[in-house]
């Protein structure tokens, strides 16, 4: 008899707590909360501010501008995640490229899939759009430097605890001469505890 009554009970308790309240709160973008220990949303923000810190505190940018007398213009290339996590590399390129603007110290020009929207786009003009409004091939300012990178992971466990380190490598390279101006990188190391 009594085995009969345990399995009601403990149907009754899990049904109760599944239909627990959810809650939601929004927070702030900018505040850093790290729930899983895995790569996130602060990581990336930060190590781009980080590293375009870096990039454009280095002495290739003056070299560039006293030679040049303007300032250079750079593509974000791939960045390749090799880590042992599923991280949205895009996210962390756009974060660079938000940096980059924001500096106001380099131009951006698009790279990848945008461009070939962008150039999709002008080819549909030549045939949909006015004389007047539409945008001519050949016209697209050229990029003096690609940035490419890396995002790489340790992991270190052991029971409930485990250590896990990033390292993004980003190398900036002058696209005429194919001469790498700039290596750098930045860590990121977490302790989790379960």
């Amino acid at each position: 008899m009594k085995q009969v009554l345990r399995v009601p009970f403990f149907a009754g308790i899990l049904f109760f707590a599944a239909c627990s309240p959810r809650t939601v709160t929004r927070i702030d973008p900018a505040e850093q909360i790290d729930i899983s220990g895995s790569w996130n949303a602060t990581d990336s923000r930060l190590t781009a501010q980080e590293m375009t810190s870096q990039i454009l505190g280095d002495k290739w940018l003056l070299n560039h501008v006293s030679e040049l007398s303007k300032k250079p213009v750079v593509i974000v290339g791939m960045i390749t995640n090799k880590s042992h996590e599923h991280i949205e590399a895009e996210t962390f390129m756009n974060d660079l490229e938000r940096s980059f603007i924001q500096s106001n110290k380099v131009g951006l020009v698009q790279s990848g899939k945008k461009r070939e929207e962008l150039r999709a786009e002008k080819a549909d003009q030549q045939t949909n759009a006015s004389q007047s409004t539409m945008k001519k091939f050949g016209l697209e300012r050229g990029a003096d430097y690609i940035l490419q990178g890396t995002i790489n992971s340790i992991v270190d466990a052991y029971k409930k605890k485990k250590t896990v380190t990033y390292q993004v490598n980003l190398e900036l390279t002058n696209i005429q001469t194919n001469e790498v101006v700039w290596i750098g990188d930045k860590k990121i190391a977490k302790f989790v505890k379960n």
